[in-house]
């Protein structure tokens, strides 16, 4: 008796210790680290990270993290080193990354932002038309990013060439913060930005539109930010995905629908990541300007793509970007909304090429 009472005892103390360890083991959290731009063509993430609606769209059990970037380049480099999981980023950035990685590292989930792209010039820079242009000094937030390559893209269209291209126009890849500094000090003549850095080179910085971005496009809508994966981590996280996708298509909706009060939920928002905040009739302004939405808008993304190899960002063959999108399960999430599905016609989208970027990977699990 004495032995069995011993071996019971051991059992009540062993047992418990087990149970606890494999539901430690059940409950572990996962991580999602993502990245975004303190920008209002990101407002959905600024928003949602800010104010805790996507951590509390993820639950108790997958922790986020969150990483800020001044523009796309950066966001690719994070995503591409494995140092963040999934990025809400423009279109360009996308592109390099997915052909950089030869299609292994970039998959576009879901759309952020249509339009909120504008040329600015100095209203005394001399600057009245497009044959004004030559031999002045502009500004883009960072080589290669969306709007480097839309301005770039305009300059060559309308007949100029940079002077890295033996032209006479310069470039200088600015941070958008001080890009308002070289405009006060005349130091360039304009710039190409997102919104509101537009309106505040109108309205702080002597400026005037010379160019809303949405003139050039069919219907004015053109993909300024999606959100990128990292094809692996969705493979492997489908159901942190899902939830993510939830809580994006959730804010786009509210914002699109509370717009006063997501300015100003925003405001607060970019307080805490900046310090500042956007005076409230340059941020309405800014807005009137973009449209925020969960559609990825393929084919612009592809042309987008197609001006980045004209310019020559792409290398020397023009890129299968026949893999680059997958919106399965975003489809899966606006499906249980009862929306209307995105990109289905389009998820074998390609540019015409003979390149070889993964064009095959669309939906292919990822082996290691």
């Amino acid at each position: 008796m004495a032995v069995l009472t011993t071996l019971l005892i051991a059992g009540f103390i062993v047992t418990p210790s087990l149970s606890s360890h494999a539901n430690a083991q059940l409950t572990q959290k996962k991580v999602f680290r993502l990245g975004y731009f303190p920008n209002i063509t990101h407002a959905q993430a600024v928003i949602g990270v800010g104010n805790g609606d996507y951590q509390k769209a993820l639950g108790v059990n997958i922790e986020l993290k969150s990483l800020t970037f001044n523009a796309g380049p950066s966001a690719t480099e994070a995503l591409l080193a494995n140092q963040i999981d999934a990025t809400y980023i423009g279109p360009n950035p996308t592109v390099n990354g997915y052909v950089v990685s030869e299609g292994n590292a970039v998959r576009v989930i879901s759309g952020v932002t249509s339009g909120g792209a504008v040329f600015i010039v100095r209203n005394d820079s001399g600057i009245q038309s497009s044959k004004d242009l030559g031999g002045k000094k502009f500004a883009s937030p960072q080589i290669g990013n969306t709007q480097d390559v839309a301005l770039r893209k305009y300059l060559l269209d309308n007949g100029y060439k940079t002077k890295d291209k033996g032209g006479n126009v310069e470039i200088l890849p600015v941070k958008n913060p001080d890009i308002l500094t070289l405009f006060l000090k005349k130091e360039i003549d304009g710039a190409w930005v997102p919104e509101p850095w537009g309106e505040k080179l109108i309205k702080e910085g002597n400026g005037r539109l010379f160019l809303d971005e949405r003139t050039l496009w069919p219907g004015g809508k053109f993909v300024t930010a999606n959100i990128v994966v990292n094809p692996e981590y969705l493979h492997n996280n489908p159901d942190v995905i899902k939830k993510f996708l939830e809580a994006h298509v959730n804010e786009t909706q509210w914002i699109n629908s509370h717009k006063e009060d997501a300015l100003k939920t925003f405001n607060v928002e970019l307080k805490k990541l900046t310090g500042q905040t956007i005076p409230e009739d340059e941020l309405k302004e800014a807005v009137s300007r973009l449209e925020l939405t969960y559609d990825p808008l393929q084919e612009t993304l592809i042309k987008s793509a197609n001006d980045a190899f004209e310019i020559g960002f792409l290398g020397k063959t023009k890129p299968d970007l026949g893999g680059i999108f997958d919106v399965n399960i975003l489809n899966e999430v606006l499906k249980e909304k009862g929306l209307q599905s995105v990109g289905e016609a389009q998820n074998q989208t390609s540019t015409t090429g003979n390149g070889s970027s993964g064009g095959n990977l669309i939906n292919n699990p990822i082996e290691k």
